[in-house]
């Protein structure tokens, strides 16, 4: 369809790219760029294949609608936080996987627990301001425990925390995770509860 006169596009015009790093992991280009509105800049962006997230729900007690949920969450070091910190399980999602395949697997690998019942709710970017990482966070429900299977560079505890504790703690700073404290809190407000 084409541009009425006068209109400006909604995307940037990409005027030139170039990778500056490759890693494992993730890229970086700089981007020479038009954006809406004419501004011309240079852009560094961190390139990523995204990433998943899983809230691990189990409900406690044979009346499970009327019990309390407990969320599933690891404690681990972060290197670039300097911090051991709580979160839920997550991780990268590899080439040629579908974010599902990527969840299923990060929760197996990283906790030992497999789940019957699995749930998009959220799908958001990182920090969009240099990053295109975007994350998908997964309900699971069902959890069957099994035997975790851990990188060699992890190091991982885990422990289901009532939702009001949880909550509390991202709340209160014990709990300084992004995605953690967006899927607590989403949690914390939805049916599922």
């Amino acid at each position: 369809m084409a541009k009425s006169a006068g209109t400006k596009s909604k995307h940037a015009r990409v005027l030139s790219s170039v990778v500056s790093y490759r890693g494992p992991v993730f890229r970086v280009t700089t981007d020479e760029v038009e954006e809406p509105g004419g501004v011309l800049a240079r852009r560094d962006v961190v390139r990523h294949s995204g990433s998943v997230v899983v809230l691990a729900v189990e409900h406690s007690g044979k009346a499970c609608r009327k019990s309390e949920p407990r969320i599933l969450l690891e404690r681990q070091y972060r290197h670039a936080a300097q911090s051991i910190m709580w979160e839920l399980p997550a991780g990268r999602i590899d080439d040629g996987e579908t974010a599902l395949t990527a969840a299923r697997r990060e929760l197996l690998e990283e906790t030992g627990y497999a789940a019957r019942k699995w749930k998009r709710i959220l799908h958001f970017y990182v920090s969009p301001g240099f990053l295109d990482e975007t994350m998908t966070i997964y309900l699971t429900l069902g959890l069957e425990a099994g035997k975790a299977k851990p990188e060699p560079d992890e190091k991982i505890a885990i422990r289901f925390f009532p939702l009001s504790e949880a909550k509390r703690m991202a709340l209160d700073g014990r709990i300084r995770d992004a995605k953690t404290i967006c899927g607590t809190l989403w949690l914390s407000r939805s049916r599922y509860a």
